[in-house]
């Protein structure tokens, strides 16, 4: 069976298309409908919250049911369906409720589709990135084109722009073919309780939780920040793209980088690099090429560890664990992680000022720095993401 590249690759496309509409530009919609900092950050604790939750439960379904591709068309049905709500109601109790029941479904789709592309790939699942990087490119024509209809059209028009991505999102899901039926392990069945007790991987997930309370502040407020500094929309859309072209060029290149280097490396090189970028954002915000310099960073912070800790998964959990597994990533970074990131940035960026933010991210990422290189990946066993 071939793999269905471009099916899966426009899924991916936009399903970041519909995040590069809603993370940078949703804190300026949100300050927009009269909400405070703290308001914004406790709103987008709260989509993040939901991944704590959601993942486990659908990934648990999806392992049990082998039913993954089914869950991802229904949850996508349903994110649409609810997203629509911003369109009908307003203030913080509605926006609230709306954002916990329609971000149930959303962050369902993601970890499922991710299991799918790797059974897809079976033994090549080096070119898991040739493939992720189409969700990048979507990300990056979201952020351009979404920041140059924001400088002409009110903020407004942002839940429509999203609520249309959705739906693209769901129709992609409905032409996406089943993935290879798992083979039977051989070996006895390692419980999922075995696994996580383990402590390489408790230290792995405390990384990517670490790493991800690093990024909510960029995540949250970086669009609110340049304008504080009286960058336009359209620049400000710009930022965010060139973040997502390096992301890109990393993918392209991921698949040879994988063979000649260790996840460890790329893990630990991909930390370090997080540190310059979040100092760099604390202070040098009215130094436009130092920005650039820490957008092409992204490159690293984002996707270096993102590939790095997909493969990861894949390599800790196999295929008998490996819905629950990706689902577990990304509740614990994206969800938790990002859940406790939202919530100090939002109740200390008035307070304590957006460079103690951002330097506060960096001092974060030093932390995981350390337990990623105490723990994580030292057997080689646990290092290489393609066969010698």
């Amino acid at each position: 069976m071939s793999i269905p590249y471009w099916r899966l690759s426009g899924f991916y496309f936009f399903y970041f298309a519909a995040v590069g509409g809603f993370l940078p530009y949703w804190s300026l919609y949100l300050k927009a409908s009269g909400f405070n900092p703290v308001e914004i950050g406790e709103l987008t604790a709260l989509l993040a919250a939901t991944k704590v939750i959601s993942p486990n439960l659908w990934g648990w379904i999806a392992d049990h049911t082998g039913k993954n591709l089914g869950i991802i068309r229904i949850a996508s049905f349903f994110t649409v369906l609810l997203f629509a709500g911003f369109l009908l109601v307003h203030g913080y109790f509605w926006f609230a409720s709306i954002t916990i029941v329609f971000s149930f479904f959303w962050n369902a789709s993601l970890p499922q589709f991710e299991a799918i592309t790797l059974l897809h790939l079976k033994n090549e699942t080096h070119r898991y990135s040739q493939i992720r990087l189409w969700g990048s490119i979507g990300f990056m024509i979201a952020v351009i084109g979404i920041g140059w209809l924001l400088d002409s059209w009110p903020i407004t028009v942002l839940p429509i722009v999203i609520s249309v991505l959705f739906t693209l999102i769901w129709c992609m899901s409905l032409v996406i073919p089943e993935a290879p039926p798992r083979k039977l392990e051989l070996s006895a069945p390692v419980g999922m309780m075995q696994l996580i007790k383990q402590p390489h991987i408790i230290a792995f997930f405390t990384v990517c939780i670490l790493l991800q309370m690093a990024h909510a502040p960029y995540y949250v407020f970086y669009s609110i920040y340049l304008k504080q500094h009286h960058y336009s929309a359209t620049l400000t859309g710009s930022f965010w793209a060139l973040g997502i072209l390096a992301e890109i060029v990393l993918f392209m290149c991921m698949s040879r980088l994988l063979k000649r280097f260790s996840l460890r490396a790329i893990l630990l090189s991909s930390i370090a690099l997080a540190i310059v970028r979040w100092l760099i954002i604390a202070r040098c915000a009215d130094y436009p090429a130092l920005l650039v310099v820490a957008q092409l960073l992204h490159a690293a912070t984002f996707g270096g560890a993102h590939v790095a800790a997909i493969h990861l998964v894949h390599l800790y959990f196999g295929r008998q664990h490996q819905g629950k597994g990706q689902a577990l990533y990304g509740s614990l970074s994206f969800g938790l992680g990002a859940m406790l990131g939202s919530l100090y940035s939002g109740y200390y960026w008035d307070l304590m000022e957006p460079e103690f933010t951002y330097s506060s991210a960096a001092i974060v990422c030093g932390i995981a720095f350390i337990i990623a290189y105490c723990w994580v990946g030292r057997e080689n066993t646990q290092n290489q993401a393609t066969p010698n």
